[in-house]
């Protein structure tokens, strides 16, 4: 079970940020992506599924740069 507050890091092993939100549809076992937040004040970033690398206990590997975590865009939860 992934959770909230793991560490984030780039496709070096950097961290660029603690799990936010894991998105997707628990009941169907489907994983969409993940929030992430890269700062106090920011808003968390999307990241898509198939952008994870791996995910081991604490730890979330992406297979972005520190620069493309950056350019990423803030997360807008669909409307209800």
């Amino acid at each position: 079970m992934v959770e909230p507050g793991w560490e984030v890091v780039d496709s070096a092993g950097k961290k660029v940020g603690t799990l936010d939100e894991v998105l997707g549809d628990k009941n169907a076992d489907i994983f969409d992506g993940l929030t992430i937040a890269t700062g106090i004040l920011g808003k968390p970033v999307y990241v898509p599924a198939e952008r994870v690398r791996e995910i081991t206990e604490g730890r979330i590997q992406l297979d972005l740069s520190a620069d493309e975590v950056k350019r990423l865009e803030p997360y807008e939860p669909p409307a209800p």
